[in-house]
């Protein structure tokens, strides 16, 4: 397994966000080495639809993508359109990609990055009912289980979850 040592993953999410889309690419990247913090709209804690509390460490407001080597974006419905409100959120994706930082995203949680306007000329898949929203915002949209390109690393759902989290630790291991 790639070595994530001394690397710093940022985590963008809020309540009702998809459970195993945020922990398991979560614990990937801390089992690779990595250290994570979970940014969101509000302080506290974030809760998944199934229940999993999460510990905020810090609103989307602090956050500045030059303190980050990646950045995760988690799925679920709720969370995906919820988080792709917030001018911060949007304001730290765009940030990550003017650095040229990688983007791990799967199932709904691509909709940031129509807000954001950075997956032009960009091979992603995600959850079906995305296609057309990622399309018209310029991705070439592909229905794969893992797909690498510009960047981002993309999946669809929490059954590929095993393929995503290894492409992510060896993605952001470069």
């Amino acid at each position: 397994m790639a070595d994530l040592a001394g690397k710093k993953i940022a985590i963008i999410s809020t309540d009702r966000f998809e459970d195993s889309e945020l922990t398991s690419p979560k614990e990937a990247v801390e089992a690779a080495g990595a250290t994570t913090d979970v940014i969101s709209t509000e302080s506290g804690e974030i809760e998944g639809k199934n229940g999993t509390k999460v510990p905020v460490s810090l609103t989307t407001a602090e956050a500045k993508a030059e303190d980050y080597d990646a950045l995760i974006l988690p799925g679920g419905t709720g969370n995906a359109d919820t988080i792709r409100t917030d001018d911060e959120a949007v304001r730290l994706v765009k940030e990550f990609r003017d650095a040229d930082k990688p983007v791990g995203v799967i199932c709904h949680g691509g909709w940031i990055l129509t807000e954001a306007d950075v997956i032009k000329n960009v091979k992603l898949t995600s959850y079906k009912s995305l296609k057309t929203d990622l399309s018209n915002a310029g991705a070439n949209w592909v229905d794969e289980e893992v797909v690498v390109d510009g960047g981002f690393i993309s999946s669809r759902t929490p059954e590929d979850l095993p393929a995503f989290n290894k492409a992510i630790v060896t993605e952001f291991a470069k």
